[in-house]
C-alpha cells in the first residue's frame, strides 16, 4: 500500500489526457479520481450529455492510459468497454461484456452462454471475486449509450448498477445523453456532465490543429487567420448546420479553400480579413456545401454557364486550389468568387427541384405582395384598361410628379426587408397572373367587374400554402402567432421569408423575369 490513503494516478497522464482533448480538464480529472483505485472509487459513475461532446472518447482513453501504466507493485485498473448500439438483445449485452472482460483478464477459458442477469453475475464473480486481486486492483465496466439498449426491459439498468455491490471491486461507469431521475433505482450514483462547446471552446479546439501553411502567407498569418475564420464559421453556421465538434469541424475543413481562394488567387491579402469575409459571404449563406449528398452542387458562373463543382478535400499544389469530388474521383479546378455568382442564386435552382408549380407561384406572388405597394396592384396584375398587364406601368423612382427627375433618392424595394400582406391580395395576385406564368393551369380568374371567388381556390392552392408555411418560407406574423388561428383565413397577415437570389432563380425555373413585376 502506499503511503498516503488519497493518491490520484500520475500528472503526466492527466496533463496528456487533457492536451489531446482540450476544454475537458475538469471532466477528466473528476472521472480519474472517482475510478482510481487509490484515490476515491465509486460503484457507478454517470457521463452525461448531448451528441459529440466527448463522453465516450474522454472514458476510453483514460481507462487506456490508466491501464498502460498500471505497475506490478502499485494500483492495477482493467477496463471492458460495451457498445449498447451494437448489441440487439439484452442477451448479446450480457456476452459481449462477458467476452470482453475475459479479453482484458486473459481468462484462459472462455464463458458459456449467458442469457441473464443472474448468469452475468455468476460469470463476473468467477473472473473477478472468487479469483485472488490485490486490494489496489479495479475493473471498470463501460456501457456506452446503454439508453438506447434495444429490447431492454425496466430491470436491466437496476441490476446492472447492482453489480458492484456484488463484486467490490467493479465500478460500472453508464454514458447516456439525458438520464432520468434515479433511473439506476440506487442512492449516491456520482454523475459527471459534459456541456456542450462553447464558441471559445470550439475554436480553441481547431486552433491546435491548423490547415497548411498557405504559400502566400507566413505561419503566424495563416494560423491568425484560421482563428478568425472559424470564429465567423461558428457565427454563421453552428445553429443552423454545425451544432457539434465533428459537423464544425468539417464545415471549417470545406469552407477554407473557398475562403483562401481569393489569397492565392493574389487578389487579397492574409490580413484582409474583412474583405476576404465579404467575398465567402455566399459560401458561408449556402449550407449544401455541407451536406454529404451524391449529386454535384450546380454553381452559375458569369457567361451563364453551369459548372459541377463539389468539393471535399482540397490540394494546393503550384498555388492553384483543386478540388476533389466526393467519390474521391479525378480534381476539378474550382472557380475563384469573382467567376461565381451568389451561392443563392444555387437555392433558389434547388427550390424550383422540390417544390410543384403551384407553390412556386405562390411563393412569386407572396414576394410581390411584400414588395410592391397596393396602390400599384390595378396597374401591374390588372388587364381592364390596357387589355394586357403592364408590369411595371410605366414607373420609376426617379420621376416626379412634375416630369422632372426627383431630388430624393430612393432606396430599391428589393434592399428592403419584406413587409406584411394579408393572404387575400397574395391570392389575388396568384389567380391574377397564375395563367400567364402557367398555361397549363385551369386557374380560376377574376373577372373585372366581380370578387374573387374563395370557394373556387383548389385543396392544391391549400396545401401548397400549408407546405410553405411548414418549411418556413412563409410566416404569420401578428393575430397570435401561426398556430393560435385559422391559417387559410384570408384577413390573416403574412410575410415572405426568402430573398432576392432565391426568388430571381424560382422565377427564371418556370420562365418569369421577377423584375418585370416590381415597382421601382
Amino acid at each position: 500500500m502506499p503511503g498516503s490513503l488519497f493518491q490520484l494516478p500520475d500528472e503526466l497522464v492527466l496533463t496528456t489526457l487533457a492536451q489531446t482533448f482540450p476544454c475537458r480538464d475538469t471532466q477528466i480529472r473528476t472521472l480519474a479520481t472517482l475510478v482510481y483505485p487509490t484515490a476515491a472509487p465509486c460503484q457507478n459513475i454517470i457521463l452525461y450529455g448531448t451528441e459529440s461532446t466527448g463522453k465516450t472518447a474522454v472514458a476510453s482513453g483514460l481507462l487506456e492510459l490508466l491501464d498502460e501504466n498500471n505497475k506490478e507493485e502499485g494500483p492495477t485498473v482493467k477496463f471492458a468497454i460495451v457498445n449498447s448500439i451494437e448489441c440487439i438483445t439484452p442477451r448479446h449485452l450480457f456476452e459481449s461484456l462477458v467476452g470482453r472482460v475475459a479479453d482484458a483478464l486473459q481468462w484462459e477459458t472462455r464463458p458459456p452462454r449467458c442469457e441473464t442477469v443472474s448468469q452475468l453475475a455468476a460469470e463476473l464473480s468467477k473472473m473477478l471475486k472468487y479469483t485472488p486481486r490485490p486490494e489496489t486492483f479495479r475493473f471498470v465496466l463501460v456501457f456506452d449509450g446503454i439508453d438506447r439498449q434495444r429490447d431492454a426491459p425496466a430491470t436491466l439498468l437496476p441490476a446492472l448498477a447492482r453489480l458492484s455491490e456484488i463484486i467490490p471491486c467493479i465500478t460500472s461507469v453508464f454514458i447516456v445523453t439525458l438520464p432520468q431521475a434515479s433511473f439506476l433505482r440506487t442512492p449516491f450514483v456520482h454523475s459527471i456532465h459534459f456541456p456542450n462547446y462553447t464558441k471559445a471552446e470550439f475554436v480553441a479546439i481547431l486552433a491546435t490543429s491548423p490547415p497548411p501553411v498557405l504559400s502566400s502567407a507566413t505561419k503566424e498569418e495563416t494560423t491568425d487567420l484560421w482563428t478568425r475564420f472559424t470564429g465567423a464559421v461558428h457565427d454563421a453556421l453552428a445553429r443552423a448546420a454545425s451544432r457539434t465538434l465533428p459537423a464544425f469541424r468539417h464545415a471549417c475543413t470545406t469552407l477554407w479553400p473557398r475562403f483562401t481562394a481569393p489569397i492565392l488567387a493574389g487578389t487579397h491579402g492574409p490580413r484582409e480579413f474583412s474583405k476576404l469575409l465579404i467575398a465567402a459571404r455566399a459560401h458561408f449563406q449556402d449550407e449544401r456545401l455541407l451536406d454529404p449528398g451524391i449529386v454535384a452542387l450546380t454553381t452559375y458562373s458569369k457567361t451563364g454557364k453551369t459548372t459541377d463543382t463539389l468539393p471535399v478535400a482540397t490540394s494546393q499544389q503550384n498555388g492553384d486550389v483543386k478540388a476533389l469530388g466526393r467519390d474521391g474521383g479525378s480534381p476539378v479546378e474550382q472557380s475563384t468568387d469573382q467567376d461565381l455568382k451568389p451561392a443563392t442564386a444555387a437555392a433558389g435552382h434547388d427550390l424550383a427541384t422540390l417544390l410543384p408549380t403551384t407553390a412556386r407561384i405562390l411563393l412569386l406572388a407572396a414576394y410581390l405582395a411584400s414588395h410592391n405597394p397596393t396602390r400599384h396592384d390595378l396597374t401591374l396584375f390588372s388587364t381592364h384598361h390596357h387589355g394586357r398587364r403592364r408590369r411595371r406601368g410605366g414607373l420609376s423612382v426617379g420621376v416626379g410628379r412634375g416630369g422632372g427627375r426627383s431630388k430624393h433618392r430612393k432606396i430599391s424595394r428589393k434592399l428592403l426587408g419584406a413587409h406584411a400582406f394579408v393572404l387575400e391580395r397574395m391570392l389575388a395576385i396568384f389567380v391574377a397572373v397564375r395563367r400567364e406564368w402557367d398555361p397549363k393551369s385551369t386557374a380560376v380568374t377574376m373577372d373585372s367587374d366581380a370578387t374573387m371567388d374563395l370557394d373556387a381556390i383548389d385543396s392544391d392552392i391549400s396545401m401548397a400554402i400549408a407546405t410553405l408555411a411548414s418549411l418556413r418560407l412563409l410566416t404569420r406574423v401578428g393575430g397570435g402567432g401561426a398556430g393560435s388561428a385559422d391559417p387559410m383565413d384570408h384577413g390573416g397577415k403574412w410575410r415572405v421569408n426568402v430573398g432576392w437570389e432565391v426568388v430571381k432563380g424560382l422565377g427564371r425555373s418556370i420562365g418569369v423575369e421577377v423584375d418585370e413585376w416590381l415597382i421601382e
